[in-house]
């Protein structure tokens, strides 16, 4: 497994708060996904992914939070591999504040592979060869900073 996070950053923008005006809890759900999205195009499977050659689905998904984040803030979703089993795969993402690195929440999801009709299937060896190698250090900036690291 990689050591070096995959990293997306993301702004949070006005629908994703509540009226605590803090991003609604729910919405972190959705910024998993347009990250995982995100590095699974990094690992090189958009296509596969697009095009039905490569499917999964999301069959667990935990969310431990530690603070808030507000409108216009940027927040850093690093992803992890932390397990690959025969047909699941397990990544951790870690909520950070972009500006002073303050740990806003934790995640773990749980993945399947699927067939097209939906059943589990084994995860392909050239996806499980990606998930391995992860995209350590590749950071995708859907914010607009034009951040590297």
């Amino acid at each position: 497994m990689s050591a070096a996070p995959y990293r997306c950053l993301l702004r949070v923008r006005y629908g994703d708060c509540d009226a605590q005006n803090v991003v609604f809890n729910a919405r972190y759900g959705d910024y998993i996904d347009v990250a995982v999205t995100e590095f699974i195009r990094a690992l090189g499977f958009a296509e596969d992914f697009v095009q039905g050659g490569l499917d999964y689905q999301l069959v667990r998904q935990s969310i431990e939070w530690r603070a808030p984040a507000r409108f216009d803030e940027i927040i850093a979703a690093d992803i992890h591999v932390s397990h690959i089993g025969t047909t699941s795969f397990r990544l951790r993402t870690d909520f950070l504040r972009a500006t002073d690195g303050t740990a806003l929440a934790t995640a773990e999801t749980i993945y399947v592979c699927v067939t097209a009709e939906l059943a589990k299937r084994e995860i392909p060896e050239a996806f499980r060869s990606a998930l391995e190698k992860g995209a350590p250090g590749r950071v995708h900036d859907l914010a607009g900073t034009n951040a590297s690291r």
